[in-house]
């Protein structure tokens, strides 16, 4: 299976914010956006906003340092996906993320990250300025490839 994720454009982000009660929704079976595994940030100076979520990466070190081994790879959908059951709540991987991608809840006593929502994200599926969309690795490369064409940016 290609590498899937989620492809964000913080510049069609109008800040309705529906990815997080969406994503909180479908995470935690409440409205509850604090709770989300998505967070719009504000950028009030430039009135812009950014969608941020787990980046999945293909190294991460979130895993790499869980002493549990309570986050790892699912094998359909390539998400990071954090075991409950296993997770201490010990917060080394939330301290290790370097783009601020996993969370600890209060709530639940243990961390929280975006895991693609079992391959049919909330997020994307809601948004409704396709500021998030979930992506093939290859279809991304060849809208790239042709955004660069259609702007003369393609060397």
């Amino acid at each position: 299976m290609p590498p899937v994720f989620l492809w964000i454009q913080p510049k069609l982000c109008n800040g309705c914010r529906l990815c997080e009660v969406f994503c909180s929704y479908r995470a935690q079976g409440s409205i509850w956006p604090e709770e989300a595994c998505i967070t719009v940030t504000e950028h009030a100076a430039e009135r812009r906003f950014a969608p941020f979520t787990c980046l999945q990466c293909q190294k991460p070190t979130c895993a790499q340092v869980c002493p549990v081994e309570a986050i790892a790879r699912h094998e359909s959908t390539g998400a990071l996906v954090v075991d409950q059951d296993l997770c201490l709540g010990c917060r080394l991987c939330v301290q290790r993320c370097p783009f601020g991608g996993i969370t600890f809840s209060t709530r639940l006593g243990r961390v929280a990250k975006c895991d693609l929502c079992g391959g049919h994200p909330e997020c994307a599926r809601i948004c409704p300025t396709s500021a998030i969309q979930y992506v093939t690795g290859e279809k991304l490369r060849q809208d790239r490839r042709h955004a660069a064409t259609k702007t003369g940016g393609g060397n």
